[in-house]
């Protein structure tokens, strides 16, 4: 390929935005043995790394971004071997307003990983390349699923799907978090609970709620009523499977926007809401006390 060509098919990919807009902050207060620049290169490599690669062939206007951020705390470094957890955030905008509501929010504490300062961080979906990349993009598209999951129902599996793909791939480089024996809160859990059947209705409620959040501008008591309803309905999944993984995701997202939501404006009848939420959500019980009757 000449470089006239390769420079215009770069310039045509830097035309198209890309889906995320993704904050990536690296806390290193714990390692005492290491020169901190290491930590801003790779921060400043995961920042363009997720931000300039097009995850999927769907064009995004720059207002579309979806907004998310990845939080590394390093607990061990070893020349090119890190140690840590990685914090997960998405949000997405409410329509009519100012406000972005939380989508997503995990705390992934399996997290290893090999890097070189400098080395190129570059995914490649049929292959696996490292736990770095893996992660990262997994995560990518987990963000990417939930989002639209928000806005249409199952408007997230196509993410999904290609999230599906990435941990298949990282399976065989023997990291935590991408087999079925590393825990019922793993990414292995998480995305085969989420594309299950048997916990349709965390989608189902993502979708509801959203849309109650949509008509706040609106008709505050209509949307509030809605997602009161979306409470109900993902409280069929306790039915099944009282401490299912997929609940936790929720409340790790919603618990205190939920108390915001019916701790003022116009009020409606929360006592049913409030018995249903200490029922399925009972670590969150001191917060469900506050929400005003």
């Amino acid at each position: 390929m000449s470089k006239i060509i390769f420079l215009f098919l770069l310039m045509a990919g830097s035309l198209q935005a890309q889906e995320l807009n993704c904050k990536v902050s690296i806390n290193y207060d714990r390692i005492t043995n290491a020169n901190p620049q290491i930590f801003k290169t790779l921060e400043r490599s995961l920042t363009d790394f997720i931000n300039k690669t097009r995850w999927t062939n769907q064009t995004f206007k720059d207002n579309e971004k979806i907004e998310c951020s990845m939080l590394i705390n390093l607990s061990a470094y070893n020349s090119d071997q890190f140690t840590g957890t990685i914090q997960v955030q998405s949000s997405r905008p409410v329509f009519n307003s100012s406000y972005t509501s939380p989508v997503f929010n995990y705390n992934d504490k399996d997290f290893s990983f090999k890097y070189l300062e400098f080395e190129t961080l570059f995914f490649n979906p049929n292959s696996y390349d490292s736990n770095l990349i893996s992660v990262v993009a997994f995560y990518s598209y987990m963000i990417m699923g939930l989002d639209a999951d928000t806005f249409t129902s199952k408007g997230g599996d196509q993410y999904y799907e290609l999230a599906q793909n990435v941990a298949i791939l990282a399976q065989q480089g023997g990291s935590k978090g991408w087999n079925q024996s590393d825990g019922n809160l793993s990414r292995y859990f998480l995305i085969n609970d989420i594309r299950s059947n048997t916990f349709s209705p965390y989608r189902e409620a993502m979708l509801e709620y959203h849309s109650g959040m949509d008509m706040m501008a609106d008709n505050q008591k209509q949307a509030k009523e809605r997602v009161k309803a979306s409470v109900k309905t993902l409280s069929a999944i306790y039915d099944l499977r009282p401490n299912a993984f997929l609940t936790r995701v929720f409340f790790d997202a919603k618990s205190d926007e939920l108390v915001s939501i019916f701790s003022g404006g116009p009020s409606i009848a929360v006592a049913d809401l409030v018995e249903n939420l200490n029922r399925i959500s009972p670590l969150n019980s001191s917060k469900w006390g506050n929400i005003r009757f």
